[in-house]
């Protein structure tokens, strides 16, 4: 079992920055690879970005590739998303989860993801 609970989020400018964090307890969490999701009102929620458990793989959404990145340090037991250059687009309520299980390929369908955080809201103002 694995608990998530992300922090960072907030309200900030078009074109400013955030970094939001993700939090993990459970001793497997180095074993999972971990993804950041978003959900903005009405729409969807839909995948950000993805890192493996070794970390030598990332996947990013086309939408904010270049932009975004995301790292991990399983000796804390933390994600992190470090977002830059945001747009009012960008706003949403963001969600970090993990996927135990081992994939040639990471995932970013969120069906595939077995836990989640409480997420974490971020407005973009333009």
């Amino acid at each position: 079992q694995v608990q998530l609970v992300e922090s960072g989020g907030g309200l900030v400018q078009a074109g400013g920055s955030l970094r939001l964090s993700c939090a993990a307890s459970g001793r497997t969490f180095s074993n999972y690879a971990m993804g950041w999701f978003r959900q903005a009102p009405g729409k969807e929620r839909e995948f950000v970005t993805s890192i493996s458990w070794s970390c030598t793989s990332t996947y990013y959404a086309d939408s904010v590739k270049g932009r975004f990145t995301i790292s991990r340090d399983n000796a804390k037991n933390t994600v992190s998303l470090q977002m830059n250059s945001l747009k009012p687009e960008d706003t949403a309520v963001y969600y970090c989860a993990a996927d135990r299980r081992y994939r040639v390929v990471l995932s970013t369908n969120p069906l595939t993801y077995d836990y989640w955080g409480q997420g974490t809201q971020v407005t973009v103002s333009s």
